[in-house]
């Protein structure tokens, strides 16, 4: 009989990921434990690819003090990841504060869609 076919070729699945976060918090929760352990097994699929963190914020505080937070959540999340076999190397990331929201809102209303970091891999990832 001829030779078993070999298996399917596993598919570099680029996202986003994204985790959510608690108002006014950069803490991974578990849901977005969840969601990163998923990111990193795809990652294993995905070769030397690079990767991009987007950190974002509501509009509830500051700009100046929502850029920052954003900052955070991207280093939680670097820190989650590389914690996992990540290479820091191919981490790049980049905080949008208030400026993208998922969800259009008012200055200073809480909103859980637009505080979140977006996790993607592949080409133009990380760049």
């Amino acid at each position: 009989p001829p030779p078993p076919p070999p298996p399917p070729q596993a598919q570099c699945n680029t996202g986003p990921y994204i985790v959510f976060f608690d108002w006014d918090q950069s803490d991974i929760t578990p849901e977005a434990a969840t969601v990163l352990n998923s990111a990193v097994t795809a990652y294993g699929d995905c070769g030397t690819a690079r990767v991009m963190l987007a950190g974002h914020t509501d509009r509830s505080g500051s700009v100046t003090y929502n850029m920052g937070l954003a900052e955070r959540r991207n280093a939680s999340v670097q820190s989650y990841l590389t914690g996992r076999g990540i290479p820091a190397a191919r981490i790049a990331s980049e905080a949008f504060g208030e400026s993208m929201p998922r969800v259009a809102t008012a200055d200073g209303v809480r909103e859980l869609q637009n505080r979140r970091v977006e996790v993607t891999y592949g080409p133009g990832s990380g760049m």
